[in-house]
């Protein structure tokens, strides 16, 4: 029988101790798992009355483990969007692989530091081989690099950052950086950090099939420059947010060479479909970019938290973010031996490299590109079938794994569809075997902007049984007297 664990915990617990905690989370955790399939996609109900419950002061004394697992397991994690679950397919998935959480144990208990490579050669060296697996997955050659950071966002403000550095130099007044419609928010956020005005932002048209029209592009670059700016970068989606477009990168990459200018590719959603023979095709040019913006927490399956930034010249990110002091050891002069710090906003930073080299090691790169190959049959198959169902439309076909539709039915006056639509989706998400979300664009057809529903199937739990539901989910939906 396992002995009872002293209270309150002491801070220096043995060995005996630790299994005792960790066999105590795994009675929570495994019937968690086991249970998955059949848990809610989705639950909010009584989310202020959570929220206060966990409004609290510090505790002055610890309380039994098992009390603690209790609050989180019946109270706290239930209220949420269930982001683990096969029936999410809102926002971009994130499927929280769990071989991953091993990794992170190991690598929160050793406690080693990543920042530089001497006091952790090997960690640090393992997370430069994560690296360069990504770096040859984009086509990428042997003078490129990158770091690994909290997801999409940080990757994207340090892309801006490079690109400044060498387009612009220190004085970058009157700088210009260009996006499309369809381009995630952290663009205009990163540009802003970065020390641009908004002003500063282009937000160009994109065409019918959403991706950033180039003879808008090239307008307003020509304009910038007669009115005195100083055009340095253009940020292009594989795999837009909004309806997982996939931007003309090769085309692109021809004119920011022509012009001069950096090109960013945000490649969050999408960049990890690479894996696979469609998503190569797809996002053709790539290999181009001077920069890539890739989420292991979403093609990868990986837990949120995973981000990553490529650059083409591992130079460009030391020349914008190398610095020194007294106080630290010399920076490495090895080329193959990085010191993050060096690369990016970090100085004190975990083993990162860890939660993706363990399960690539132990799974193997064919189990993610099985699965990625699923998720884009489960797409198509999705998106056909919704297509079929009465009076619906699809406004965007899945590049990759995500689609947009809506639903018209025949009669219905146009300023009444945006409502309708919305009602749609509150009936499918109410059953919670599903979770679907929504979005405002400029659809093409129309000339206006319209409400769609958004599918994207990127969760590695996610099979056909969970699009069969989609699909009874949404022709009752549909079909429902309420209107």
């Amino acid at each position: 029988m396992p002995r009872p664990f002293r209270h309150p915990a002491p801070l220096e617990i043995g060995g005996d101790d630790l299994r005792e905690l960790v066999a105590a989370c795994m009675d929570r955790l495994a019937p968690w798992l086991d249970g998955l399939k059949d848990q809610p996609a989705h639950s909010l109900d009584g989310s202020h009355k959570v929220a206060r419950a966990f409004d609290e002061p510090m505790p002055e004394r610890g309380v039994p483990f098992r009390r603690v697992l209790a609050r989180l397991f019946d109270r706290a994690l239930p209220v949420s969007l269930n982001a683990a679950s096969p029936g999410y397919l809102g926002y971009i998935p994130g499927g929280g692989l769990p071989s991953t959480a091993l990794a992170d144990l190991i690598s929160d208990i050793t406690n080693r530091y990543t920042g530089l490579w001497m006091p952790a050669p090997g960690l640090v060296q393992l997370e430069i081989s994560v690296i360069r697996w990504f770096c040859a997955l984009a086509g990428y050659g042997p003078s490129s690099g990158g770091w690994l950071c909290s997801g999409g966002s940080i990757a994207n403000l340090a892309a801006v950052v490079a690109a400044r550095e060498a387009k612009l130099g220190e004085a970058f007044e009157g700088g210009v950086l260009y996006t499309s419609e369809g381009g995630h928010h952290s663009i205009s956020k990163a540009a802003r950090v970065a020390g641009f005005p908004r002003r500063s932002t282009r937000v160009l048209p994109v065409d019918a099939s959403f991706r950033l029209r180039r003879d808008a592009l090239a307008t307003a670059v020509a304009e910038d420059r007669a009115a005195g700016h100083r055009p340095f970068l253009v940020v292009a989606q594989a795999g837009s947010t909004p309806v997982g477009a996939v931007d003309e990168l090769a085309a692109l990459a021809d004119f920011c060479a022509a012009e001069g200018l950096w090109l960013h590719v945000d490649a969050a959603y999408g960049g990890f479909f690479l894996l696979t023979e469609r998503g190569r095709a797809a996002l053709a040019g790539i290999e181009r970019a001077d920069s890539i913006a890739l989420d292991p927490h979403k093609g990868l399956f990986l837990p949120y938290g995973t981000g990553c930034v490529l650059v083409k010249e591992l130079a460009t990110l030391r020349s914008a973010f190398a610095e020194t002091a007294a106080y630290l050891p010399p920076s490495q002069e090895d080329e193959d031996h990085w010191n993050f710090a060096d690369l990016g906003l970090e100085l004190s930073r975990p083993a990162r490299g860890l939660r993706i080299w363990l399960p690539l090691w132990l799974h193997g790169a064919s189990a993610f590109r099985d699965a990625l190959n699923e998720k884009l049959d489960l797409a198509r198959s999705a998106s056909a079938r919704v297509g079929a169902l009465p009076g619906v439309r699809i406004v965007a076909e899945p590049a990759l794994s995500l689609f947009a539709f809506r639903v018209e039915p025949p009669g219905m006056h146009a300023a009444e569809l945006d409502a309708f639509n919305r009602r749609v989706l509150a009936r499918v998400n109410q059953r919670k075997r599903l979770m679907l979300t929504g979005t405002t664009l400029h659809d093409p057809a129309l000339g206006e902007e319209v409400f769609v529903l958004r599918v994207c199937v990127l969760c590695f739990r996610t099979h056909a049984d969970r699009i069969d539901m989609l699909i009874e989910d949404l022709a009752d939906a549909i079909a429902d007297p309420r209107g």
